[in-house]
Order: C-alpha cells, then sequence, then structure tokens
C-alpha cells in the first residue's frame, strides 16, 4: 500500500523555528503595535500653555483639534507642515480656548476621532489563539503520541519506527554468554525463514526474557539477534510507556506491536520490563492505574499474535521476582535466557572486544586483568579499559601500560585517591588494623593468597588489604568461611592487642562478619546446635544480591538461639585471630613499621617480612599479577 502524507512514518516534521518565530512577531506586535496603529505626532511638541499664550499673541494662524491632540500652525508657515503639537485633551477639558481662538481669528478645524481597522485590532488576538492551539495540538501530540497513526502526534513515529543503529551488531560483538547466545540463536532460523517451521507445524516462542544483573549485556544480545537476522529492530523503555494519563501507555504499545506486525519479521525489544510488568493489584489505582493498564495491553498483544506473524518480543530484567505471573506462563514470556556474570575466559573475551581499538603496550595485560576481576560485569570491564585510556591520555603516554590498567582497577573498585591529613596517631591505627588483615591472611591455609596491602586513601576507603581468589568459587565451605571471619575480625583484635583500643574502623569489617556468620547459622547449617533448618530473615536478591526482609517464621526462642550461635561464631574467630597475631608478633610489628614508611606492600615485601627465613610455604600467589578483587578491604572509616 502507498504511503500518504498521512502516515505518521511518512509524515514531514513540522520546523520548529515556525513556532518561535510566531511567538516572537506576536511580542513584537504587542510592544510595539501603537506605533503604526496610533497616528504619528506632527511638529514639534510643545506645552499647553505655550500653545494659548502663542495663541493670545497672534502667532498662531490655524489650529487642528483632534482627539487627544492640539496641532497649530504659525502665521506665514505651510499649512500641510504644522510646527507644534500639544498631546493633551482639548477644549471640551479647557472652556476658554475656543473663545480665544475665535476672539483672535485662528482658524479652526476639528477631525474625527480614527476608527482604527477591525483587522489591525484583532491580530494580535488572533497570533496568540494560533500559537496557544499549535501548541496545544503539539502537547498532546507528544503525549498521545502512541496512540496510533490516526491520532498521530510527534512521539508516534518514534514507538512505530524501527531503530536505525549506526553500525550492525551481530554475536560477534556479544562474548562471555555462549550458552545464551545459543538459545537465542535458535530464533534467528525462525527469523530468516518462518515458513519452514510452519510448514511442520512448528512455533517458535513470541516471547523471550532475558535476566541477569545489570551490565550483562541483555540490550546488546537483543541488538545482535535482529543484527544476526538482519530484521527490523523495535525498542523501548517500559517507564517510557507510563504517562500521567491513563490509557497512553496502552496507545503506546498497540502502536509498536502493530508497526512490528506490519514490518514483519522483526524483533521488538522492552527493556526494564519490571517497571511495568509488576504484579497487579499491588497498584494505588485499584487495578486500573496506568502501570496496570499498559500491562494489560502487553498480555493481550503477545496473545493476539497469529501463527504465521514472525514477531520475537524480547524483554530484559534484573528483578523476575517481582514479575506478574501473566507474563511468564506458556504462550508469553515463555522462554527463560539467563545471562550471568562472566568468568576469567568469558571476561578476557569481553576485554577483546573492548580492546580492539585500543593502544595497549602488551596484551597479556589483558590476560592479568581478566584473572583479577572476577565479578566484574561487561559494563564493568568497558569502564575499566575507558579509564585506563583516561590515565595513559593523562600522561601523555601513547600506550596504555600495566600501571594504567592497574590504576584503573583500583579506581573503579574503590574510587580516586584522596588527600586526607591524616593524624599520626590515626595513621597508625590504619596501619595497624591493615597489618592484622594481612598477617591473618598470610599465615591461614584455607584463605586467599595475598596480593597487597594498602593505607592510602581511596573514595569511602582509608585503606585495604587486597587478596587474589585463585579461581572462581561457585559454592564456599565452611573451612574457607571461618577463615574469612578470622581474617575481617583481624584487623580489630590487632588494634586491641597492639594499641590496648578499638576503633570505628572496623564497622565494615564487623557488618561483613555478622552477616555471614548469621549466613552460616540460618541459611547453611553450619551451626551443629541447630543443623540444617532455614532461619534467614530475609530472601536475597536474585541477580543484585540484595536483602529482601520477609516475616519471620519461627518462634522468638529459636531466634535467640540464633543469635546466640551467631555471637559464639564471631566471638570464637576474633579469639582465633587474637591468638595469630599474638603468635607472630614480630613479624606483624615490622609490617606495621614498613608499612607506615612505604603505605603500600606487595606479596613480596610482605612475606619477606612476616616470613624472613622461608619457614611458611607461600601458596600460588603469583606476584605480578596486578588485577584480582580483594577478597577482605578496603576498610570503610
Amino acid at each position: 500500500m502507498p504511503k500518504t502524507d498521512d502516515d505518521p512514518q511518512n509524515r514531514p516534521d513540522r520546523p520548529e523555528w515556525l513556532a518561535w518565530a510566531l511567538l516572537a512577531a506576536f511580542l513584537l506586535f504587542t510592544a510595539f503595535g501603537g506605533l503604526w496603529l496610533e497616528p504619528a505626532p506632527q511638529g514639534q511638541p510643545v506645552a499647553y500653555s505655550e500653545i494659548k499664550r502663542m495663541i493670545r499673541e497672534g502667532e498662531i494662524a490655524s489650529v487642528t483639534l483632534q482627539e487627544h491632540e492640539i496641532v497649530a500652525t504659525r502665521r506665514g508657515s505651510d499649512p500641510a507642515a504644522p510646527e507644534y503639537v500639544n498631546a493633551v485633551t482639548p477644549a471640551q477639558n479647557d472652556p476658554e480656548l475656543l473663545p480665544l481662538l475665535e476672539a483672535q481669528g485662528v482658524e479652526i478645524t476639528a477631525e474625527a476621532p480614527a476608527e482604527g481597522s477591525l483587522l489591525a485590532y484583532m491580530l494580535p488576538w488572533i497570533v496568540l489563539l494560533g500559537f496557544y492551539l499549535w501548541l496545544q495540538r503539539r502537547m498532546m501530540g507528544s503525549l498521545m503520541g502512541g496512540m496510533g497513526p490516526t491520532r498521530g502526534g510527534l512521539l508516534s513515529g518514534r514507538f512505530a519506527k524501527p531503530q536505525k543503529p549506526a553500525r550492525r551488531v551481530t554475536f560477534d560483538d556479544v562474548a562471555g554468554q555462549d550458552q545464551a547466545k545459543r538459545e537465542v540463536s535458535e530464533l534467528i532460523d525462525f527469523l530468516r525463514e518462518p515458513d519452514r517451521f510452519h510448514r511442520l507445524g512448528a512455533e517458535v516462542p513470541h516471547g523471550v526474557l532475558l535476566m541477569g544483573p545489570p551490565g550483562t549485556g541483555k540490550t546488546l544480545m537483543a541488538k545482535a539477534l535482529a543484527g544476526e537476522a538482519d530484521v527490523p529492530f523495535f525498542s523501548t523503555s517500559g517507564s517510557e510507556f507510563i504517562e500521567i494519563f491513563v490509557g497512553v501507555g496502552a496507545g503506546r504499545v498497540r502502536a509498536m506491536f502493530e508497526a512490528a506486525r506490519k514490518a514483519a519479521p522483526s524483533v521488538i525489544f522492552i527493556d526494564e520490563l519490571d517497571s511495568i510488568g509488576r504484579t497487579r493489584g499491588t497498584g494505588l489505582g485499584g487495578g486500573h492505574d496506568e502501570r496496570e493498564q499498559t500491562l494489560n495491553q502487553i498480555l493481550a498483544e503477545l496473545d493476539g499474535f497469529a501463527e504465521r506473524e514472525a514477531v520475537v518480543v524480547l524483554a530484559a530484567t534484573n528483578r523476575p521476582d517481582v514479575l506478574d505471573p501473566a507474563l511468564l506462563r506458556p504462550g508469553r514470556f515463555d522462554r527463560h535466557v539467563t545471562l550471568n556474570l562472566p568468568d576469567k575466559a568469558a571476561r578476557r573475551a569481553i576485554l577483546d572486544i573492548h580492546a580492539r581499538k585500543l593502544p595497549l603496550a602488551d596484551t597479556a595485560d589483558l590476560d592479568l586483568m581478566a584473572a583479577g576481576t572476577p565479578g566484574f560485569s561487561g559494563a564493568d570491564l568497558k569502564n575499566l579499559l575507558n579509564e585506563a585510556a583516561i590515565a595513559a591520555a593523562r600522561r601523555g603516554a601513547a600506550l596504555i601500560e600495566r600501571a594504567d590498567l592497574n590504576e584503573a582497577r583500583d579506581k573503579v573498585m574503590m574510587g580516586t585517591v584522596r588527600t586526607l591529613a591524616i593524624r599520626p596517631d590515626e595513621h597508625r591505627r590504619l596501619a595497624v588494623h591493615e597489618a592484622g588483615h594481612t598477617v591473618a591472611a598470610y599465615f591461614l591455609p584455607d584463605a586467599d593468597p595475598l596480593y597487597k596491602v594498602t593505607i592510602i586513601p581511596r573514595g569511602h576507603t582509608l585503606g585495604g588489604t587486597h587478596m587474589l581468589s585463585e579461581s572462581e568459587r561457585h559454592t564456599e565451605d565452611e573451612a574457607y568461611l571461618r577463615a574469612q571471619l578470622v581474617i575481617l575480625l583481624a584487623g580489630r583484635a590487632a588494634e586491641r592487642l597492639l594499641i590496648g583500643t578499638v576503633s570505628s574502623g572496623a564497622d565494615d569489617d564487623i557488618r561483613r562478619a555478622t552477616s555471614m556468620a548469621r549466613a552460616m547459622v540460618a541459611r547453611w547449617g553450619m551451626s551443629d546446635t541447630l543443623g540444617p533448618i532455614d532461619l534467614r530473615r530475609s530472601e536475597d536478591h536474585p541477580f543484585l544480591g540484595q536483602a529482601i526482609a520477609q516475616p519471620r517464621d519461627h518462634a522468638d526462642a529459636t531466634a535467640a538461639l540464633v543469635d546466640k550461635e551467631v555471637m559464639a561464631l564471631l566471638k570464637q574467630a576474633e579469639d582465633d585471630a587474637t591468638a595469630l597475631l599474638s603468635a607472630h608478633r614480630a613479624g606483624i610489628e615490622a609490617l606495621i613499621a614498613e608499612l607506615e614508611a612505604r603505605e603500600t606492600l606487595d606479596f613480596d615485601e610482605i612475606r619477606r617480612l612476616l616470613d624472613p627465613a622461608g619457614s611458611t610455604a607461600p601458596r600460588p600467589a603469583p606476584p605480578e599479577d596486578p588485577a584480582r578483587v580483594p577478597r577482605v578491604g578496603p576498610e570503610r572509616h
């Protein structure tokens, strides 16, 4: 069907400057309209008393009485070019004027009040009304933009038009999500050759839900699917459907799905689905608010796909736990694809993609970055390389070196180096605190290997003990967790042992140790007294790691027993830390002195101070590895 000018996708945009030009013209007309609506003054303005004096002395030959002026002409002058004018109300307000003029024989002419053109008086209001109607139409068009081609609007084109990316995105641009790519790539053949599936009666899922932590590439995966299949790509965010007027979001949903059907085969992508897809009945509108209206329309559109319509709807969320069950049933978003945080090999592949156009001094540095950034998402890794490039540019270097990558990693994880005026006693306490963590991490056999210790302030931290994770940990055994408790509380134990008092610097240590001990007792069954029973007070978020409070469903006596077991674990860990530090007091004092002097020590220097004779066999911790995530610290003070 040929497109017409009524088609929102073919309608030319109204020029923005036209509205402002009309408004400017109206303001100028209002301000200066009187200059051409009123007759221009004639002659030289003089005082009214001067006019009467000149009349009495016979200097005036003729006058013209107008509505608000007296125009006078001197004797011997050209009557067509009057010399004097006075802007006052004439004869009707001065009964002496007319007799005076008659007595002096002055020729008197009276002019009727000028009648302005009706158009001249109405023109400003016509311009104002036209501008108001245009502006109202524009605003309503923006709000009702998604209500379909018949209702128009400035935003209708955006919802009814596929996106045109600057470059084609394919699966080669997605690294570290091999399992997710395999699941999504099954849809490519359906989009390319839908008839091949229809002949066999196969129906490919129309709804695919991409789940995973922020920054794992959910949006990139959707773009890659559309790019691989080379089909139109409609993309929006769930929050863009929501407006103050009920029904606008539902209209925008209809417009987008209708445009996708016309452009089939095509892909629709809805980011942040949880913003509109939350369980219904929880809003303030009694089930009739704008969000629920929009959700109902999405459900209806998903159900309305015909068997032969090659339209795939992808949606992304990091909160699948709050989605309405109706969205997840078969026939709607019935295929769930999880994008996890990348492992070491995946991180290396992601770094390769983002480093394609970066001048690296040694690409082997990316191996060290990949090994030392467990828990980083693809977005985090991209940001790390960008910060490294900025650091190199700040130095005026031509290549990005390992030192730039190290600085970028520390900056991303802990913040920028701060310049603080720390008192000498605080400086020593900070060194004692971090030395306590370091000694415990070095000598405990179940702890992760050390990398370095620092007391240089960064971001919200005053220092940190960095440890190396030997491999990706998917589960943590009890021995490892108990070692972590000892390391967390070793800083506080060192302060008490060597200074005699404790400080607020252990705040974050105590919080983390308490959370870990409570999980060991109430979730993981690591208490002989309570055994394997779930007594948690909150449920962890599936991707963000945040605790979601839940009502307690066990007795007060049981809760008190949990608290008792948690306190016993923490007290035992602190006692173990104190005993370990006491056994290596000479080494810790040497470490404190060196740390106060140099502020940062690497693994080789730590080993030289704590174990000069080499009696303790070091665990594998390559000192040249510059980029592992610290398991303990940085400390928050």
